[in-house]
């Protein structure tokens, strides 16, 4: 794959995304349809579960019928702060600072009110398997993205503002975020304010965040903290490298992209807290495992470790930006995410520019989801164009 093509692609898509506005659906919207919130069964758990379901599996998309609206979203949004953060590592010219700046300012607009630091929910409602929450609650989801935005752009743009936010954003952590579990060497932290979920990538989010903003600041507990959780995740690694999604009996999954997150999130605690041989080992060993289970020889992203479909541009792009962030662990990771990105290109791209949601077994999903497909390629394209100028 060219340079010039792979710039291309990532221009037009950045050009799809400015023309709407950074706006649009989300897979798991549902519950923002105006028509099924004027009925009873927006009250009921059970029923908020199937629509949510309904709409985002269906092979036609509901929501123009439906009255769901296109919308900004925070993780959204910090995706592409982080594409243009690459760009603007790889420019270093005054459009490329102003463009960053001017979708981190919109991000800092979204932020909820309330709550000990700084934080982020969805622009839905939603109803997972285990609790709801309602739109613009807090999340550690969108929350550390965002931290991940203001970490880079406090470092790339040499502007202490955004590091006070990340900052802040570890007090919310900190401070408001459930934990489900808690003891002297172990942390996991929940996914919302008022939940006990056990989710492995999630609780490292909130590890990642603390243990770059200790490391900028040099603040000693927060790294502690970081390690605490990085270590509740490791001692709950498979034998053969693997994560479940979740510690319950419903979240016994392994797919692509949740792992890549933990093996994201966990390289950088390693970095910023200097972490030895029991967290390297699980690293590697966890590395090894995603690149053999969740890959084709052609860059086929799996969705599952045993099912190949659907072939998605989330899972795709997760990949990507995971081989490079990971480069050091194998000789081949660049060319891995290269070959990963071809794929995607090849197969997800549609000629306007944008990519698609999902290739499934007999059909392909073309809907143009803003923050699940384009955010994430964005991020993924910015991060391989910026190993090119180096």
């Amino acid at each position: 794959m060219k340079s010039v093509d792979l710039l291309h692609v990532y221009d037009q898509l950045f050009s799809w995304c400015r023309e709407h506005d950074f706006a649009g659906h989300d897979p798991f919207d549902a519950l923002n349809s105006r028509v099924f919130q004027s009925t009873p069964f927006s009250k009921s758990r059970s029923a908020r579960l199937a629509w949510t379901q309904l709409v985002k599996r269906s092979p036609a998309d509901l929501r123009k019928l439906a009255s769901v609206p296109e919308q900004r979203n925070a993780k959204g949004l910090a995706l592409f702060a982080l594409a243009q953060l690459a760009r603007h590592r790889a420019q270093q010219t005054p459009e490329s600072e102003n463009q960053t700046r001017s979708i981190l300012n919109e991000l800092l607009s979204m932020k909820a009110q309330g709550y000990s630091g700084a934080a982020w929910g969805y622009n839905f409602d939603w109803q997972s398997r285990k609790f709801f929450a309602p739109r613009n609650t807090p999340t550690i989801v969108p929350t550390a993205f965002a931290a991940r935005a203001f970490l880079e752009a406090a470092r790339d743009l040499n502007d202490e503002q955004f590091l006070s936010v990340a900052r802040s954003i570890c007090d919310f952590i900190l401070k408001d975020l459930s934990r489900s579990y808690e003891s002297q060497d172990e942390v996991c932290f929940s996914y919302s304010t008022d939940s006990k979920t056990k989710i492995y990538n999630a609780s490292l989010l909130a590890a990642e965040v603390l243990a770059g903003v200790g490391i900028a600041m040099g603040e000693n507990d927060l790294t502690d903290a970081a390690v605490r959780a990085a270590r509740y995740v490791v001692n709950r690694q498979q034998a053969d490298g693997s994560w479940l999604y979740g510690e319950e009996a419903a979240q016994s999954w392994i797919d692509n992209f949740h792992t890549a997150f933990i093996l994201f999130s966990l390289k950088r605690v390693i970095d910023a807290a200097s972490l030895g041989e029991e967290f390297q080992s699980a690293l590697k060993r966890g590395y090894d495992y995603w690149q053999k289970s969740f890959f084709l020889a052609d860059g086929w992203p799996k969705y599952y470790h045993d099912d190949p479909y659907p072939a998605d541009a989330h899972a795709g792009a997760s990949a990507i930006v995971t081989f490079l962030e990971l480069a050091d662990l194998t000789e081949n990771s660049i060319e891995l995410a290269q070959r990963v990105a071809g794929w995607t290109i090849k197969n997800l791209r549609d000629e306007r520019g944008f990519f698609y949601y999902q290739k499934r077994r007999f059909y392909t999903v073309k809907k143009p989801y803003m923050r699940w497909s384009q955010a994430w390629m964005l991020y993924a394209l910015a991060r391989l164009l910026e190993t090119k100028c180096r």
